[in-house]
C-alpha cells in the first residue's frame, strides 16, 4: 500500500493547474467552433474541427495546422478530424486558415493533451552498497566504457550553509575515488551530464551555456550557450541526440553540435505535468528521471512524454550516515554490462547499485 501512497504524493505534489482553450475575441467572419471542443483529450481521441460562418460567406477553403504544423485541409465548410494517437502530450494550438472571396482571415484555439496511461508501480532489488564522496552534490551520472562520470554543484549545505565546489569527474565507483575531476569557479553552478561521441557535455544551472570535454583526456573542447535563455538541469542522449530539462516539465531535444533545439517533450501523468523533472538516463528507448525533492524515478516515453512507470526510493536514505548536509536523492547511471542502476543522492556517503524489477 505505502508504494500506491508514494505515487499520490509525487502526482498531486506535481500537478499544474490545466487551464481551458483559448478564446479568440477578436471580431471577424468565422471562428472555431469551440462548442464541439474539450479542454483536454487524451491520445486515443480526435479532435473534431469545424468553422462557424454566421455571415454564409462563400469559402474556398480551410488549412488546420496544430502546433505551427500542417495537418489538413478542407474544401468549403466541411468538417475535419485529427487523429492524435501519435502527437505529442501538451498544448495543441490550433490554427485555421480560411480562405474566402479572394481573402484570407485566420482564427485559433487551444486544447490540451493528456496521458491516458497509468503509470506501473516498479520495486527494486539492491544489489551492492558502495563508498560515494559526502562532499559531491550529485547533478549528473553516468557510465561510459564500464567508468563512471559524475557532474557535481555548488548547493549550498542544509545544515552549514558551505557551497561546494561545482566539477565535472571521473570516479571508481567500487570505492569511491575520484580519478579525475575538473573544478569550476565559485560563479559556476555545474548540472548534469552525458557523454556521446567521445565528448562529456555538462549543463551549467544559471549560465546559460554547455562545457564540452574530451572523454579521455578531459580537455575542454568548447562552450555550447543554450538556443534561448533558461537553467540547466540534467541532460541524457539517445545516441544521437542530447536531451535535457529546464526545471519545468519539458524536455529538450537538441543537436550535440549547434546546441540548437531540434523538438522537445511535455512530461504527463494523467493530467498532472510532472515538473522539476531533474537527472536523466536513456536506457532501452526510455528516459529515466529523478524529480526534484521526490525520493522516486519515473520512466517516461519518449515519444510523447507519457509517464509509464514508477519506482519509490525513499528508503535508501534510512541506508546513508546522516551526516551534515545531506540532501535529496538525484543521480541515475545505467551499468549495461551488469545490467543494474547506480543511484545516490546530493550529499550522500554512499552509492546503491539496484536492479529495477519490471
Amino acid at each position: 500500500m505505502r508504494k500506491y501512497n508514494v505515487l499520490t504524493f509525487i502526482l498531486l505534489a506535481t500537478l499544474s493547474v490545466v487551464s481551458c482553450k483559448d478564446k479568440n475575441t477578436t471580431e471577424s467572419f468565422f471562428s472555431i467552433n469551440e462548442d464541439v471542443l474539450k479542454a483536454q483529450y487524451t491520445p486515443k481521441e480526435a479532435l473534431k474541427l469545424e468553422v462557424l460562418n454566421p455571415q454564409n460567406k462563400k469559402i474556398d477553403s480551410i488549412i488546420y495546422s496544430i502546433n505551427d504544423k500542417k495537418v489538413g485541409a478542407v474544401k468549403g465548410t466541411d468538417k475535419f478530424s485529427f487523429d492524435f494517437k501519435d502527437q505529442k502530450l501538451g498544448y495543441q494550438n490550433i490554427k485555421a486558415n480560411i480562405y474566402f472571396e479572394g481573402e484570407k482571415e485566420v482564427d485559433s484555439s487551444r486544447v490540451e493533451l493528456i496521458s491516458d496511461v497509468t503509470p506501473k508501480i516498479l520495486s527494486y532489488t539492491l544489489v551492492n552498497t558502495f563508498p560515494h564522496d559526502h562532499e559531491a552534490y550529485t547533478e549528473g551520472l553516468e557510465f561510459y566504457k564500464d567508468d563512471l562520470y559524475e557532474g557535481t554543484g555548488n548547493g549550498e549545505g542544509n545544515d552549514t550553509r558551505k557551497r561546494g565546489i561545482s566539477s565535472m569527474r571521473k570516479v571508481d565507483y567500487r570505492t569511491g575515488k575520484v580519478l579525475k575531476k575538473v573544478e569550476y569557479p565559485e560563479e559556476i553552478f555545474g548540472e548534469g551530464i552525458s557523454i556521446l561521441n567521445g565528448k562529456i557535455y555538462q549543463l551549467t544551472y544559471k549560465q546559460n551555456e554547455c562545457y564540452v570535454y574530451d572523454v579521455t583526456t578531459f580537455e575542454k573542447i568548447k562552450t555550447l550557450p543554450y538556443y534561448k535563455q533558461m537553467e540547466g538541469w540534467g541532460m541524457t542522449n539517445d545516441g544521437k541526440n542530447l536531451y535535457y530539462n529546464d526545471g519545468s516539465e519539458k524536455i529538450h531535444i537538441i543537436d550535440p553540435e549547434t546546441f540548437k533545439q531540434i523538438d522537445n517533450i511535455n512530461v504527463y501523468s494523467g493530467n498532472a505535468k510532472i515538473e522539476s523533472i531533474n537527472e536523466l538516463e536513456w536506457v532501452d528507448g526510455k528516459i529515466y528521471s529523478n524529480i526534484y525533492q521526490r525520493d522516486a524515478i519515473i520512466i517516461i516515453n519518449p515519444k510523447n512524454g507519457a509517464v509509464e512507470a514508477m519506482l519509490d526510493l525513499s528508503d535508501l536514505k534510512n541506508k546513508i550516515t546522516k551526516l551534515a548536509d545531506v540532501d535529496v536523492l538525484n543521480g541515475i547511471a545505467y551499468n549495461p554490462k551488469t545490467k543494474t542502476f547506480f543511484v545516490t543522492g546530493k550529499n550522500w556517503d554512499k552509492m546503491f547499485e539496484i536492479k529495477i524489477n519490471q
